[in-house]
């Protein structure tokens, strides 16, 4: 028998999963036997393989949640002008956009999709502006640019810890 990789090299050795003939050189030992190269590489988990296809979907359900939550978001805070209120309504705009893009993509996870969650919570902050007095930042209230930002800062945490 020779190797399937060199095939110049006899050899006694088969793939325990595959069965193909390998040599001393080819042989990568694992925990449950010697295994050709191919059959030894490590995969990544079906819940962290993302095609493009999901990042799509993930953007897409992303922006759609962005512009939903932040009316909403809005509309609250213009109707409830407390602005600790944010500190309360940022993390439940992350955790719907988390929760919605997690929906979206079959429950996978990965450090794309969290960065794609932070920025479409990061948009439906920004989409609070278009409403009367949610411009946050007021040169003589440094309090409200603050814990806005503290609720900006937690709400992106939520969407994130969704998805990691």
């Amino acid at each position: 028998m020779r190797c399937a990789t060199h095939p110049d090299v006899e050899t006694n050795l088969r793939c325990g999963k595959c069965g193909k003939p390998i040599c001393p050189k080819c042989l990568v030992q694992t925990p449950v036997g010697a295994r050709c190269p191919e059959c030894a590489k490590p995969h990544k988990l079906p819940t962290f393989r993302i095609s493009t296809q999901y990042y799509l979907r993930a953007i897409g359900a992303g922006l759609g949640m962005a512009i939903i939550c932040g009316a909403i978001w809005g509309v609250i805070g213009w109707i409830i002008p407390f602005f600790s209120f944010n500190l309360l309504l940022a993390p439940g705009a992350g955790y719907a956009i988390g929760e919605a893009i997690s929906l979206s993509v079959n429950r996978k996870r990965g450090a794309r999709l969290a960065i794609v969650a932070g920025i479409a919570v990061a948009i439906s902050y920004f989409i609070t502006f278009l409403f009367p007095g949610g411009f946050p930042f007021i040169p003589f209230n440094l309090l409200h640019s603050a814990l806005s930002l503290i609720a900006l800062a937690l709400g992106i945490y939520v969407a994130v810890t969704r998805l990691r």
